[in-house]
């Protein structure tokens, strides 16, 4: 068996993982990183706290190699650059489990995203080993290996660790490439192969930040489709607004202002400070604060409007296609049974919704994102069919 197939010794792991490997200084970090590049394979995981800040803090960044499990101290370490080299080696495979937070906290503290990237969890679910799988069911069904919640609540900001926080955090890379690798072969008889991995390409996008102004946050609040052009153009700039300002801050956005509060703005369309503090439960210390341009986005809808006309807020589905939903949803099950699959991996309430509302003035229909790739000549076009005979019937 080669060196890119064979699975390393999770036992191995297992034992490092009692005792890991500390990298605190950006020498040490460098001289593994030249290292690691020249193995077909590492397994990453993060630790990090974000209970009142908007973007994820780093505390921990855990790595497995063939031999070692390693806790790397990004709150010691100040050049991150050869890690950064490593994680965009196309010739290393990045292992990770349920990564979609890992990645963003990699994106934000380092400006990077792994590639190419393996997700076990999206792995686990192709191969037919459950939907969503936890790391700790993950490896009981892997290896008959059974791991303890440990220190899923842990403060990871705080210096020394503990050592059941040093063990806990090591174990979640330490049987990450044994299972990869069982995945991986399975994957490859079944034909699939190339499916996880466009899928785990699909995770890496995902987490990039197309809208970094947040001028379309507005357009998550289905519930008020219906309100008028300058309505729609002041709730546009208040969330971007308020989108900025957390993340010049760092803070939650609900730390600032709520979803809530921010509807409730608009529907009370408020014009005097007097009046933007009877707002419901909206807190002194923001009408104090903030309360000026609050209510300048509300003075300056309609030349906003005017200006930059703000897009439509796509409009809820009416309840006439529930019964259509169901039929598209049937075909989903159809061919996710036929295929050995969980129909949540091939197709998911939200990727009809946007199929639905692809709709254009001639009753065409385009395959969004979620559905094209190798999910097109499996479910996809078969939606289309149908959706074109739902319009034959009207």
């Amino acid at each position: 068996m080669t060196e890119k197939s064979r699975a390393w010794d999770w036992q191995e792991l297992e034992r490092s993982a009692a005792a890991p490997c500390w990298i605190r200084d950006s020498e040490t970090l460098a001289q593994h990183c030249e290292r690691w590049r020249q193995l077909p394979m590492v397994a990453l995981d993060t630790e990090f706290m974000r209970v009142d800040t908007f973007y994820p803090r780093p505390g921990l960044i855990q790595l497995a190699d063939e031999h070692n499990c390693y806790l790397i101290d990004p709150l010691c370490i100040e050049d991150f650059s050869a890690f950064v080299e490593l994680m965009a080696d196309g010739s290393v495979l990045k292992l990770i489990h349920a990564g979609s937070e890992d990645l963003e906290l990699l994106l934000n503290s380092y400006g990077v995203l792994p590639e190419p990237l393996f997700d076990t969890q999206v792995a686990a679910a192709f191969a037919g080993w459950g939907f969503s799988m936890g790391l700790q069911r993950l490896v009981d069904h892997a290896l008959g290996v059974q791991l303890g919640k440990g220190e899923t609540t842990s403060d990871w900001m705080q210096r020394p660790l503990t050592r059941e926080q040093e063990h806990y955090a090591a174990l979640d890379v330490a049987y990450l490439p044994a299972i990869a690798t069982e995945l991986q072969n399975q994957l490859r008889e079944q034909g699939r192969l190339d499916w996880v991995m466009e899928e785990c390409s699909t995770l890496r996008l995902s987490v990039i930040d197309t809208d970094p102004q947040g001028l379309s946050y507005y357009q998550r609040f289905s519930q008020v489709w219906n309100i008028s052009e300058v309505k729609r153009a002041g709730l546009r700039d208040l969330t971007a607004w308020r989108e900025q300002a957390c993340r010049a801050q760092d803070i939650p956005r609900n730390r600032l202002l709520r979803n809530q509060h921010l509807l409730s703005i608009i529907e009370r369309w408020p014009q005097t400070p007097e009046a933007l503090s009877r707002v419901p439960e909206l807190r002194r210390k923001v009408v104090k604060d903030h309360g000026e341009t609050i209510l300048n986005c509300i003075r300056n809808a309609q030349h906003s409007a005017a200006e930059v006309p703000p897009e439509p807020i796509q409009r809820p589905l009416h309840y006439a296609w529930n019964k259509r939903i169901k039929v598209l949803k049937a075909i989903g099950r159809q061919v996710a049974d036929e295929q050995g699959l969980a129909v949540e991996v091939l197709l998911r309430k939200r990727d009809i919704d946007a199929l639905i509302q692809s709709r254009s003035s001639v009753g065409g229909y385009t395959l969004p994102p979620t559905l094209q790739g190798w999910r097109k000549p499996l479910v996809g076009e078969a939606l289309l069919e149908q959706l074109q005979q739902f319009e034959q019937e009207n």
